[in-house]
């Protein structure tokens, strides 16, 4: 069966039949939707916190030192 074969029963079943129909297709979709595991939003957050090469170790080193020594004083 086609999904224009289905689209053209649908539209010919009752009004209250059609919300139905609309419900268990809305229901299925959020299953589905939950079981899959959102893989984009992880990944777009890769070396968020990487110290770029031109700052350098001793920089971030210090910066943390004065940034712990202006925070108890």
């Amino acid at each position: 069966m086609r999904l224009q074969d289905i689209q053209n029963q649908a539209l010919q079943l009752p009004a209250g039949d059609r919300w139905q129909l609309v419900q268990v297709l809305l229901d299925s979709l959020k299953r589905e939707a939950n079981l899959k595991p959102k893989r984009g939003n992880l990944s777009r957050l890769r070396g968020i916190a990487k110290i770029s090469a031109d700052a350098g170790e001793s920089n971030a080193q210090a910066d943390y030192v004065t940034y712990l020594t202006e925070k108890y004083q």
